[in-house]
């Protein structure tokens, strides 16, 4: 960039801005830059591009975002525009192919009543055929100056119509061509010319430029029948997502999501994290085959089916069963893979079942990578193909990922090989840095495939094992018998008192011996009996009976009915889940402001 003061954003050579026609209001461009004020220009430029985003984006049709490009760009950037799009419009997103035929939609030049469109009837509005240097500038997607020799022939067919405007272009830098992309397609130009009586444009002008038609592109992409698709489907997509993962002891969560570079529509692709009863998380990540609004409506089903099946806490293979059931009661040519893992930090241990989905990745402590091997059932929506679990030590500092094929196939790489390379990234990333942060992980991972060469969506979930302390840890199995609420009772004590909780201890043996006599009320076989210490102290009672206790108010003269009662007063939150063996009726209390625990004890 010269020294030399020069007008960024339309005002004239002197400095005066043009007056504005009666009754409209002129967007306001940076004032002229000189070398005395560099930030002033900074701020005038981002100031002008925050103002024509609002207008430019508030377009509600295509003529409508049309019109507020005009207006936002006319006069403070430029003296005229010239649009072009693609014809015929493409239907859905693919590699623009040559030649490319634009035609003109509308030319305008002054603020109101001024823009000429073509001629109503499509098959009379003006159009050409480019190709060769001109489409290779396009696909690059960044704005240029139109006046470089190898593409200024093809400027001059894409500004004949506007020939006869009075603004046309003069020597030297007067005319930026901006391609317009919509979710990775390309839709068209836009021509910004200036006139011979203000300054030519600068540099830094095709950054101006460039922002002006991404929020074009992203307003015509919106208000088009494929482009409105897309972002119903977007939409549709990113709210059956999860908003946030869940913070949960013994395990740290990371995820990304990235969309295909390939498509106009949303795929299916999905990943969960749902926590399960004793601090164990439940980890998804699934594929519905296709892309469309369909594609992700089936996700969402399938996803929140997996949601459901998770809290009744039925083994892995028994979740992708009626999954499977699921699917196909939606349709048979439903189909998707999927990999439900389940992580319990007490015991260190990793269940895994897999439906068609390729397999995950641990990489251990030391920093080796490994894939792990788990018997690959048929896709979710085949039917009539039992699934299996498997189970696999998960060491503290142990991080598992969960991906989707679009990480690992693309045009130019198979499946197995871009496992490979994925567990040879991680390697590498852990060489690099010693247990990296999950966030940085996944970024490193993300980088294994070209941009343009992904053919499908990428959804992956991280999960960093942390473990339990053992000593945070208390645990017993009580035979059903009317003196086991008084044994649990005892134990509690003991417990508290190991913890340092003794100030805790009224509140905790009440709940304790109300729920573990509720248990034993029902149960059959063996209650188990669990106290977890983290920031919280949780209580679990575990027992067979598929019956969910039921809080009621008891009446004066009741010799029962208060037990739950007195859990829901005393207790910080509490609830029952159901288990394919029974049920665990389970609290939690806050922890005392003053306890601070030492040594081996601390949680």
């Amino acid at each position: 960039m010269s020294g030399e003061s020069r007008e960024c954003l339309g005002a004239s050579e002197s400095g005066a801005s043009r007056p504005a026609p009666a009754g409209e209001r002129p967007a306001k461009g940076p004032r002229e830059r000189t070398e005395h004020a560099p930030e002033t220009h900074q701020t005038d430029r981002l100031r002008f591009l925050e103002a024509a985003a609002q207008r430019i984006t508030g377009g509600i049709d295509l003529d409508g975002t049309l019109r507020e490009l005009r207006q936002a760009a006319i006069p403070a950037f430029a003296d005229m525009i010239v649009v072009h799009l693609r014809h015929p419009f493409p239907p859905r997103a693919e590699p623009a192919a040559e030649p490319l035929v634009l035609r003109l939609h509308s030319l305008g030049q002054g603020l109101e009543g001024s823009v000429t469109r073509s001629p109503p009837r499509a098959a009379e509005r003006p159009h050409l055929t480019v190709n060769g240097r001109f489409v290779e500038v396009l696909l690059a997607r960044g704005a240029v100056f139109g006046d470089t020799p190898e593409i200024a022939p093809a400027v001059a067919e894409l500004l004949a119509p506007a020939a006869s405007m009075p603004t046309t272009p003069s020597p030297g830098r007067r005319l930026i061509i901006a391609p317009l992309y919509g979710r990775q397609l390309l839709l068209g130009t836009v021509a910004l010319v200036r006139g011979a009586d203000r300054p030519p444009f600068a540099t830094d002008d095709l950054l101006v430029a460039s922002q002006l038609a991404v929020h074009t592109a992203s307003g015509v992409d919106r208000t088009t029948p494929h482009g409105y698709e897309a972002s119903v489907a977007d939409a549709l997509q990113l709210t059956m997502l999860p908003p946030s993962l869940p913070e949960t002891t013994g395990v740290r969560l990371a995820s990304r999501y990235l969309p295909t570079a390939d498509t106009s529509q949303a795929g299916g692709d999905w990943y969960d994290a749902i926590p399960l009863p004793g601090n164990r998380v439940a980890l998804v990540v699934g594929d519905v085959m296709g892309h469309s609004i369909t594609s992700a409506a089936i996700m969402g089903q399938l996803r929140t089916t997996v949601q459901t099946l998770a809290r009744l806490d039925l083994p892995p293979e028994e979740v992708l069963y009626h999954l499977d059931e699921q699917a196909r009661r939606l349709g048979s040519d439903h189909m998707a893979t999927c990999l439900y893992a389940v992580y319990d930090p007490i015991s260190q241990r990793l269940q895994v079942a897999d439906a068609g989905h390729p397999p995950p990745v641990l990489l251990h402590p030391g920093g080796s990578a490994e894939v792990l091997q788990a018997p690959p059932g048929a896709p979710i929506g085949v039917g009539g193909v039992p699934f299996e679990t498997v189970e696999m030590p998960a060491p503290t500092g142990a991080t598992l990922l969960l991906y989707t094929d679009g990480l690992v196939e693309s045009r130019n790489m198979d499946v197995l090989t871009g496992v490979e390379q994925l567990r040879a990234r991680l390697e590498a990333a852990a060489a690099r840095l010693e247990s990296p942060p999950l966030d940085v992980l996944c970024d490193a991972v993300l980088t294994l495939l070209e941009p343009d060469a992904r053919a499908d969506d990428v959804a992956l979930i991280a999960a960093r094992f942390e473990g339990f302390p053992q000593d945070n840890v208390a645990y017993w199995f009580l035979s059903p018998q009317p003196q086991t609420a008084g044994r649990a009772r005892q134990l509690t004590r003991r417990a508290l008192h190991r913890w340092g909780l003794g100030s805790m201890l009224d509140a905790t043996e009440l709940m304790v011996s109300e729920v573990v006599t509720n248990a034993v009320r029902y149960a059959s076989r063996p209650i188990a009996l669990r106290l977890l210490r983290t920031e919280t102290l949780r209580c679990e009672v575990g027992d067979d009976s598929p019956q969910l206790p039921r809080m009621r108010h008891a009446r004066t003269g009741d010799e029962g009915g208060r037990g739950l009662f007195l859990v829901d007063h005393l207790a910080q939150r509490w609830g029952a889940t159901m288990l394919s063996t029974g049920k665990v009726v389970w609290f939690e209390q806050e922890m005392p402001d003053d306890y601070c625990p030492k040594g081996p004890d601390a949680p």
